[in-house]
């Protein structure tokens, strides 16, 4: 989990892609905020498609650029979370974040985690590290 984590840390490009409703793939930037507990946090809107996408087909991938042309491919399924200490915890890392939604209690914020992970860290002319979790 730790290389993931610093990976992700280290990246400023994030790209997540989901099933939109059409049934087509959706990729948009998005940014992951934190780890806990062997769980990767992501937060939304419920007011976005983003959200309904991931309720209708909750299974995600998300890209990340690093250095010297590395990648990371990282996928799971979304559980959606209504944990106050985790939104709380979000607005302590993200300003972005809180200045959009002003309080934790927010009736249109929406915090999740993944589970069934599986990640692969690669680059140009190197095999893929996989990770399972």
């Amino acid at each position: 989990m730790k290389e993931i984590v610093n990976f992700l840390d280290q990246s400023d490009t994030h790209y997540f892609a989901t099933i939109g409703l059409d049934g087509k793939p959706k990729v948009r930037p998005f940014r992951y905020m934190f780890e806990e507990n062997q769980k990767i946090w992501f937060c939304t809107s419920n007011q976005k498609d983003v959200y309904k996408e991931m309720n209708s087909q909750p299974y995600i991938e998300l890209c990340a650029s690093g250095k010297g042309m590395s990648w990371l491919r990282l996928s799971g399924k979304a559980v959606f979370s209504d944990s106050l200490e985790v939104k709380e915890k979000v607005f302590e890392k993200s300003p972005l974040v809180k200045g959009i939604y002003k309080t934790p209690d927010n009736p249109d914020f929406e915090v999740f985690y993944l589970e069934e992970v599986s990640a692969a860290i690669s680059g140009l002319g190197k095999a893929p590290v996989i990770y399972k979790f």
